[in-house]
């Protein structure tokens, strides 16, 4: 059986465990949610407008014990939990507010396609599951979860599995907040299950961010059953200094571009890329900086790092920093494993990085940076592209000309010029390569769980005329 549980990562300590759903419940479940979708449908936008922003109420004023759980489950600081969960009720309003507009007939030239009317109209697909990871188990389910119900389509949230009280707690949200009863289902299983739910005919897509096995894996099952597909992957998101840069400043976002989150994050900044004029400079005052974060008790407000999710998690990171080690590289600070209870692991800075070493390719998940020298903005591109990934990207430059190259040259969904990548409601989000395809958020997001439907008015059956093209 699947373990699914709370344990929490700064002890090591099994808090809270659940029972897997058997057959009968994952198909009640489908059913729900299915039957919650004929319900969803057949209501007005203003409608679950309403029930949108009572869930954003909701979540605004229970974001204290909501961001406790997190912070047990999954080890992110308390006062970055706090944040998630404002984020996810700023995303929820932002969906209420725009889907009116996102989801508007929009006209086509009616003249040139021989009609008296001619337009797009958007409409829901029906269930869609969400599997989702543990990084950021609010967020990341929230910024699916409110396109996905204001268009009219209903949720069937697969999450992982040390993350069950907040996958239980954001239905309830949903649920409390007015929308029929099944809108947003939570089902408690492993990930062997996830080929018999995308299997059943219920199900019309699937979205989900997780790791590039995990990817391949839903796109192979979407596939043969023909179904949609959004995958968010793993990212090795390059940060490039150029020598124009602002060093100072640079040095301190790539601090918090690197370790948010305990560094647990598919767009945190991962390989920095100096310009040779800087880099000295740059290492000097990044390192000094990664050295100075506080490691300890996510739920002190003073903690700028808490521990990794899990103790296979921190292992992996480990492994990548001693085999960089092995190979020759040079740690400028951390790369030691912290004795006690908890899966901590600090701020660490490594550079003399060459092909050879896993560190070089590989996404490190975990408060790890890797420096890497270049002597050109040629060179830059060439390291920045260098991997099979490309999902963010920053480049640090005063130079308007770099500042346009950067934008066109950085293989990547997201460029972010002289600051860090995040994500926002009113921007579209995904990548590019291994790092996955379609978008979430924005328009773009809500869109790519819609029947995008064509609808051509004439006047009579005569009225396209002889000789008219069908297809």
């Amino acid at each position: 059986m699947p373990h699914i549980a709370t344990t929490n990562p700064a002890t090591g300590q099994v808090l809270k465990t659940y029972e897997a759903m058997s057959t009968e419940q994952l198909d009640g479940a489908i059913e729900r949610t299915d039957l919650a979708y004929q319900q969803l449908r057949a209501t007005t936008v203003d409608q679950r407008a309403r029930w949108m922003n009572a869930a954003a109420d909701l979540l605004d004023a229970e974001r204290n014990e909501i961001a406790r759980i997190m912070t047990t489950e999954m080890g992110k600081t308390y006062v970055a939990a706090q944040a998630e969960v404002i984020k996810c009720a700023t995303a929820a309003r932002f969906y209420a507010d725009k889907a009116p507009a996102f989801l508007a007939d929009e006209p086509a030239d009616a003249a040139a396609v021989k009609a008296t009317r001619a337009f797009i109209r958007y409409q829901p697909i029906g269930v869609v599951l969400a599997v989702m990871p543990w990084n950021f188990p609010l967020w990341q389910v929230m910024r699916f979860a409110a396109p996905a119900l204001m268009a009219g389509n209903t949720g069937l949230l697969k999450h992982a599995s040390n993350v069950p009280q907040t996958a239980l707690l954001l239905e309830d949200v949903f649920r409390r907040a007015g929308f029929p009863e099944g809108a947003f289902t939570t089902v408690l299983v492993g990930s062997d299950a996830v080929d018999r739910i995308l299997s059943d005919p219920r199900v019309r897509a699937a979205t989900l961010t997780g790791s590039e096995p995990a990817g391949r894996s839903i796109a192979q099952i979407a596939g043969r059953e023909l179904k949609k597909t959004v995958l968010e992957l793993g990212g090795s998101d390059p940060f490039v200094v150029m020598p124009s840069a602002d060093v100072d400043r640079a040095a301190e976002v790539a601090t918090t571009a690197r370790c948010q989150n305990n560094g647990q994050s598919c767009i945190a900044a991962k390989r920095f890329i100096v310009h040779t004029d800087v880099f000295d400079a740059f290492a000097e005052k990044f390192a000094a900086n990664m050295a100075a974060l506080r490691v300890g008790d996510p739920m002190d407000l003073n903690t700028d790092v808490g521990p990794l999710a899990s103790e296979r998690g921190r292992d992996e990171v480990h492994a990548q920093v001693r085999d960089a080690v092995d190979n020759g590289a040079t740690v400028l600070c951390g790369g030691e494993l912290p004795g006690g209870d908890g899966w901590f692991y600090p701020p660490t800075v490594v550079t003399d990085l060459t092909p050879q070493m896993r560190m070089w390719s590989e996404e490190v998940f975990g408060p790890v940076a890797g420096l890497f020298r270049v002597s050109s903005y040629e060179e830059a591109i060439e390291v920045a592209n260098g991997t099979n990934f490309g999902l963010g990207s920053n480049a640090w430059t005063r130079d308007p000309a770099e500042q346009e190259r950067f934008a066109t040259d950085l293989d990547a969904g997201n460029v972010f010029i002289n600051g860090m990548t995040t994500s926002y409601p009113e921007l579209p989000f995904g990548g590019v390569k291994n790092s996955g395809y379609g978008r979430e958020l924005s328009a773009l997001g809500m869109r790519e769980f819609c029947n995008t439907k064509t609808v051509w008015v004439g006047e009579g059956a005569a009225s396209a005329g002889a000789g008219a093209h069908a297809e």
